[in-house]
C-alpha cells in the first residue's frame, strides 16, 4: 500500500483524537507503519482540533501531514473544517457533518465533499452520542480501505472497555453502511 495521510478534524471532546490512535495502532498491528499527530488549541473541550494518521507499508521519517498531502479528512465542526481543509489535496475525499460544517461552493469545485450526519446517527441509531468517533471510524475506513476491516474493529474494541463493546461494533458497521451508501468503494 502506498502512503495514505488522514485527517480527522472537530473540537475537543468529540474523540477524534481516540480514532487517529486507533487507526495507527492497527496498520502497526498489521505490520506497517502509523502515526498520528494531534493539534488542538488549549481549550480543552471546544477548541478546533485536527489529528493527521500517516499510515504506510514503509517507515515514516515527516510525521506532518504537509498541505495538499490529505487524502481523505472528516469533520464534525465547521471552525476545524475552515481551518484545516487546505491540507486535502485537490479531488480528495472530505466527509462532513452537514448539521455542522457548511462547505462552500468553491470547496465542493475543489474537493469531493460527501455529508454524512455523523452525530445525528449517533445519538438517534445507536443511541449514544459518544459513539460518533467509532461511526467516524467506519466510515474513514470504508473509504480509503487504510486497514483490513477487522483487524481495525478488534483495535478499537481493545481501547473501550468491554461494558460498551457492542454499542462500538454497532456504530462501527452502521459507520461503513453509511459510507457504502455514499459511494465508498469499500
Amino acid at each position: 500500500m502506498a502512503r495514505q495521510v488522514l485527517r480527522f478534524t472537530g473540537v475537543g471532546g468529540q474523540g477524534v483524537l481516540l480514532a487517529g490512535e486507533i487507526f495507527a495502532a492497527a496498520k502497526i498491528k498489521d505490520g506497517g507503519y502509523g502515526l498520528k499527530t494531534a493539534t488542538y488549541t488549549s481549550q480543552v473541550r471546544g477548541g478546533p482540533t485536527v489529528v493527521d494518521i500517516t499510515l504506510d507499508d514503509e517507515e515514516i521519517f515527516y510525521p506532518y501531514a504537509k498541505d495538499g498531502e490529505v487524502d481523505f479528512m472528516l469533520s464534525v465542526a465547521d471552525v476545524s473544517f475552515k481551518s484545516f481543509k487546505n491540507g486535502v489535496r485537490e479531488g480528495g475525499t472530505i466527509v462532513v457533518e452537514p448539521n455542522l460544517v457548511q462547505p462552500t461552493d468553491e470547496d465542493r469545485k475543489k474537493w469531493n465533499i460527501v455529508e454524512i450526519p455523523i452525530i445525528t446517527i449517533a445519538k438517534e441509531e445507536i443511541g449514544n452520542v459518544i459513539t460518533q468517533s467509532v461511526v467516524a471510524l467506519g466510515i474513514a475506513n470504508c473509504f480509503m480501505n487504510a486497514v483490513n476491516k477487522d483487524l481495525l474493529e478488534e483495535v478499537m474494541l481493545s481501547k473501550v472497555p468491554p461494558k460498551v463493546h457492542e454499542i462500538n461494533k454497532k456504530a462501527y458497521a452502521i459507520g461503513y453502511k453509511y459510507a457504502t451508501e455514499a459511494g465508498a468503494n469499500s
